[in-house]
């Protein structure tokens, strides 16, 4: 395997949710590794998150397994049974089909950066715990729960 030129791999800023729900994670960047290294059964993706930024909304997946290992910085993972401080060197794991809601928050002053691995089941379904909304991974669109697409998913 070719060694990745970082500065050569594109930067996706924010989360692509509908608003509002963008808002709290506008600041966070992502670097698809997997993507650049040309892996297709699961994704590795360096994520810079800023002071007061969040990861992602709270949420779970149907068919993925997800881990994140947090090379710099302290991050609040936050679940369904409470919040736990990880700091560089910190993993943690969520296991698909768990109903578990996670998200992480960066409550420090100083930037963090954590490694975001998941398979890439096609099948699988992402559910926000907190609010109203889904996301198919097969089509990356977004949801209310009862299946109808937010303004602008067409």
């Amino acid at each position: 395997m070719p060694k990745i030129d970082l500065s050569t791999v594109p930067v996706r800023k924010g989360s692509g949710y509908p608003a509002p729900f963008d808002a709290p994670c506008a600041e966070r960047t992502r670097h698809r590794l997997g993507d650049a290294g040309g892996l297709t059964d699961f994704g590795v993706n360096l994520m810079t998150l800023p002071s007061g930024g969040w990861s992602s909304q709270r949420h779970w997946h149907s068919h993925e397994d997800e881990l994140v290992y947090v090379l710099e910085g302290e991050l609040v993972l936050v679940e369904d049974g409470g919040e736990t401080v990880l700091r560089a060197g910190d993993c943690a794991t969520f296991a698909k089909n768990s109903g578990n809601g996670h998200h992480m928050i960066n409550r420090s002053s100083a930037t963090a950066r954590y490694l975001e691995v998941g398979s890439r089941n096609p099948d699988d379904l992402i559910t926000c715990s907190d609010i109203d909304m889904m996301s198919p991974s097969s089509d990356g669109r977004f949801l209310h729960k009862d299946g109808t697409l937010y303004p602008g998913q067409g």
